[in-house]
């Protein structure tokens, strides 16, 4: 019971990221759903920014602590190991979820792009990062990613592989394909706002540091042979090495 118990948890935070990952998407493009980065009427310019930059902040405190392995080395001793990474993925949405529920709108334009094919470009750019995201998720195990596999191979009583170093997909061509989405979606958009040009400049911030110290982890864990990838393939953007190593 208490393996089938595992994996119904895993599933219940997989599909609450889902349905996050979703919201968000709308959240940022400011569409369909009721509360977007631009919506309502919020608090005064300072009070705004400072309760915006505090909600990225616990946003990037909990997704960076918690991914540690110091941490999850303590974290295990309290939870059973096999639903340590549902764990994280729940805690991440609901930081999330926090961050879009409490977002201050910030009036003000910082840019509005008005010209026809720079506008639709700029409207392709965030669905591309968005679908770049997602696709990269897929290229390095999905379900292991988000915790499920986990979750399976502990019901089923299967011993659960670690993979190796691998170079799948857009991996061949950047190091963070999944960051690289992130970034496109966050700054394409044709008309950028107060409230989103700190959204998107506090979460850039976030994944500067956060790859940094995965880059770190990644070294500890395949040493020469991280180190030969990094000197291979850039970080980021395609072409970009030297700039971004």
């Amino acid at each position: 019971m208490k393996r089938i118990s595992a994996f119904i948890y895993s599933v219940i935070s997989y599909f609450t990221f889902i349905g996050t990952f979703l919201y968000l998407v709308f959240f940022l493009g400011d569409m369909l759903v009721p509360k977007t980065v631009n919506s309502g009427d919020g608090a005064a310019a300072l009070t705004a920014v400072l309760i915006n930059l505090g909600l990225i902040g616990l946003f990037g405190v909990q997704h960076t602590v918690m991914a540690r392995k110091s941490f999850k080395d303590r974290w295990t001793q309290i939870i059973p190991n096999p639903i340590e990474r549902s764990t994280y993925v729940l805690f991440s949405s609901l930081a999330v979820i926090i961050l879009m529920l409490f977002w201050q709108p910030l009036p003000g334009v910082i840019w509005d792009v008005e010209t026809g094919w720079a506008s639709m470009l700029l409207e392709w750019g965030f669905w591309l990062g968005w679908t770049i995201v997602f696709l990269s998720t897929w290229m390095i195990d999905h379900f292991n990613l988000f915790g499920l596999k986990q979750t399976w191979n502990y019901m089923k009583h299967h011993e659960m592989d670690h993979p190796g170093f691998m170079e799948p997909g857009f991996y061949k061509y950047v190091r963070h394909p999944l960051m690289t989405g992130f970034l496109i979606a966050f700054w394409s958009t044709p008309e950028m706002s107060t409230g989103h040009l700190i959204f998107s400049a506090g979460m850039t911030l976030y994944i500067l540091v956060g790859v940094y110290f995965e880059e770190k982890a990644m070294m500890k864990r395949f040493g020469d042979k991280y180190g030969d990838y990094r000197e291979r393939v850039p970080k980021f953007f395609p072409f970009f090495r030297k700039s971004e190593a």
